[in-house]
């Protein structure tokens, strides 16, 4: 049975995640964490957050067990982009884009 914990408008570029997501991609779950544990990265820590909230729902919702949960999936998807303007050069207005992402992982018994 599928579990899926989704975690929206997080302030972080999804490029910056997706090279953390690709480490833990099929893994078990306690390899995932493993992984995560050992990056003192934000993308980690994001990463964790949403793994240890995959890992809450299948246990105490759908009483699945948790050493036989692997990551059958992650998806880190675009968000909202805020666009910020800041002075440039010669009176110019140049721009910054603040990419926030949202984070899907889903995990299933094997």
């Amino acid at each position: 049975m599928e579990v899926k914990a989704i975690i929206k408008g997080v302030r972080i570029s999804p490029i910056k995640l997706r090279l953390t997501a690709d480490m833990i991609r099929g893994k078990s779950v306690s390899e995932a964490k493993n992984i995560v544990n050992n990056y003192n990265s934000k993308p980690a820590r994001i990463i964790k957050k949403a793994l240890d909230s995959v890992v809450a729902n299948a246990v105490n919702n759908n009483k699945l067990d948790e050493n036989k949960l692997y990551v059958k999936e992650v998806r880190i998807d675009m968000g909202q982009v805020l666009k910020r303007r800041v002075p440039g050069s010669r009176g110019s207005i140049d721009k910054n884009d603040h990419r926030t992402s949202h984070v899907v992982i889903v995990v299933d018994e094997k």
